[in-house]
């Protein structure tokens, strides 16, 4: 019997840890990568402008570029301005002012595919007006142009170099859409099919979730019922709770530290190799809280559990005897217990039996040696 209770009590013991760990990365996830808020806050962090500087080719900008040649002015080899120095400076301004916009747009990206996710709508379907970037292109592009072309140019009429800059305009402008449309069409049917067992995924996602947080309750409930035992119990959920906890924790910082020191390895954007650290620290800090709080319920269990509580000390001082002081039937002074002749008058102090004659000792109710009743 008692084995099979212990083998009860150890597997209770284990699907309350291995719901707890479940519980934490269910948590974590709830919080962060399942969270548009989360998401969104770490775009904002994120330094685009960097990256698009980096992704981009600028071979998509010098086709834009018009050809300096078709100015009516023969200008010389050393004068002509390089399409790759023109693209780089188009490219780092235009991307600078369109920052905010761009981030404002991958947060309407983030809320709207998230609603999609958890089944709020049906559809997916983002339409993204492109002309400010149109507007900043061309400005952009016609200012450097212009700065970078010579000063013969710069003397020229304005209808002369007015349509070369128009040609500009019109180059940028049957390159880039006026909208852009994030919708189902442009993905695959293999795609979306991946997208449609996500979203069932996410609802029993949150089905475990709310089960779990009814379930440890009856795991704890379940250990107390069957051990019997109030102390032994709390000791027994103090060593689980600070096990994981501790745990947790432990592999948390290992994985952290990992990151940092094996981000500057891998090939990747500067601005990537910046962001991914402070993402995987606020990625993993729900998480870490919940294993810190867990730890610390479990060190205050155990020591409940182990500190003996609500029990009197188990010895007792014991009263020393006090002499209890008696008088001289001859005379009334004082005598103490064993005397056998009065200090003050000198009669004898011991009596005996009116039957045998034993000695008996004073305020005696019975004879010792036959049990005559003297009083």
């Amino acid at each position: 019997m008692d084995f099979l209770k212990g083998l009860v009590l150890s597997l209770l013991s284990l699907l309350l840890f291995m719901s707890l760990s479940l519980f934490g990365d269910m948590l974590m996830l709830k919080y962060t990568l399942l969270n548009p808020d989360f998401v969104a806050s770490q775009v904002d962090r994120f330094d685009i402008s960097s990256l698009a500087e980096e992704l981009l080719s600028k071979q998509i900008l010098q086709q834009a570029m018009p050809d300096i040649s078709s100015l009516p002015v023969e200008l010389p080899g050393d004068q002509i301005p390089q399409l790759d120095e023109l693209a780089t400076e188009v490219l780092s301004n235009t991307v600078a002012e369109l920052e905010p916009w761009m981030k404002e747009q991958a947060n309407l990206l983030v809320y709207s595919g998230y609603d999609y996710l958890w089944g709020r709508t049906e559809s997916l379907s983002v339409m993204i007006s492109l002309q400010p970037v149109r507007d900043s292109l061309r400005e952009n592009l016609e200012q450097v142009v212009w700065d970078a072309l010579p000063p013969e140019v710069a003397g020229l009429p304005p209808e002369t170099v007015d349509p070369f800059l128009d040609e500009i305009g019109q180059q940028i402008a049957e390159g880039i859409p006026e909208t852009f449309e994030f919708n189902q069409s442009l993905w695959g049917p293999e795609v979306q099919s991946v997208l449609e067992q996500a979203r069932r995924a996410l609802g029993y996602f949150e089905l475990v979730y709310m089960s779990l947080i009814g379930f440890m309750p009856l795991l704890i409930l379940g250990i107390f019922l069957i051990s019997r035992q109030i102390r032994g119990s709390i000791r027994r959920l103090g060593i689980i709770f600070l096990s994981y906890g501790v745990l947790q924790y432990v592999g948390i910082f290992i994985i952290t530290r990992l990151a940092d020191t094996q981000s500057g390895r891998i090939e990747s954007p500067a601005a990537l190799q910046t962001w991914l650290p402070q993402f995987l620290n606020n990625l993993f800090a729900p998480l870490e809280i919940f294993s810190i709080g867990v730890a610390v319920i479990g060190l205050v269990l155990l020591i409940a559990g182990v500190i003996p509580w609500g029990q009197k000390p188990a010895v007792q001082q014991e009263a020393p005897a006090v002499p209890q002081a008696s008088t001289c039937p001859q005379c009334g002074s004082p005598r103490t217990p064993g005397q056998r002749f009065c200090a003050a008058c000198g009669a004898s102090l011991a009596s005996g039996c009116p039957r045998c004659g034993a000695v008996v000792a004073p305020q005696s109710r019975f004879c010792a040696n036959c049990g005559t009743r003297l009083v």
